[in-house]
């Protein structure tokens, strides 16, 4: 095409006519510009198709993460209610009067700590690649909220329990217990004596609370966000 208006115009210039010669330069100008017009239009069209199709893949990965994370969460969140649940029955029986194999069992459940490490693989895929590759802006922040906020002070709560284990209940379990197997009993030298000191008394106390207002509130919140992103997730894969 190009070829061909060149000649168009040599001859009007042999011909000496200007004013169709310009006529058909502008012409062959408008044909360059439509033809890179429409290349580009087709190159963002596929740039589009290849964000979209990423946007669906990525998606994909994020809301296999999230189901995983569910899934431990509950694990760890269940664990840590039963353990707040048992320092009650400890604390009641102990002001009943009764000492027996079952506090045995119940410190058992009781002097420990959860642990959980989320599944971030798609999400760190998705910052390396541009966050903006999700569409829905919501989502966009609510993934940034889970990911880079949520999990933080979940895993400070987390932390706060383990260092509590660690700092606290440690040095007590070599001091007084004769047996301790982690998860399963822990069995002081005297365990009347050992319930009869209010500092023990108070140790079981500010652990449940340690739980109570820390790690299982936020792996409550963990829960719930989850799955409120796995909704969106659902919305924006339709």
């Amino acid at each position: 095409m190009i070829s061909l208006f060149r000649k168009i115009r040599q001859k009007l210039l042999q011909e000496n006519r200007v004013t169709r010669y310009l006529v058909y330069a502008v012409g062959e100008i408008f044909l360059v510009v439509i033809g890179i017009l429409i290349a580009l239009q087709v190159n963002n069209s596929n740039e589009n198709l290849k964000i979209r199709v990423f946007e669906q893949e990525i998606l994909a990965l994020i809301d296999q993460n999230l189901s995983r994370d569910s899934v431990l969460i509950a694990i760890e969140l269940q664990n840590a209610i039963l353990a707040n649940q048992m320092i009650d029955s400890i604390l009641n029986q102990v002001d009943d009067g009764i000492f027996n194999e079952n506090l045995n069992i119940w410190m058992g459940k009781v002097v420990t700590f959860e642990r959980f490490k989320s599944q971030s693989s798609g999400f760190e895929v998705l910052k390396s690649k541009g966050i903006d590759a999700i569409s829905d802006k919501k989502l966009q922040v609510d993934l940034i909220t889970y990911y880079d906020e949520t999990l933080f002070k979940l895993y400070q709560a987390l932390l706060d329990v383990e260092n509590f284990f660690n700092n606290d209940w440690i040095p007590v379990i070599k001091k007084e217990f004769k047996d301790f197997d982690y998860r399963v009993r822990m069995e002081p030298k005297n365990q009347k004596v050992f319930f009869e000191n209010p500092n023990h008394i108070i140790l079981f106390k500010l652990y449940q609370d340690n739980r109570k207002e820390g790690s299982i509130r936020r792996l409550e919140t963990a829960l719930q966000e989850i799955s409120s992103l796995k909704t969106l997730i659902k919305k924006q894969k339709k």
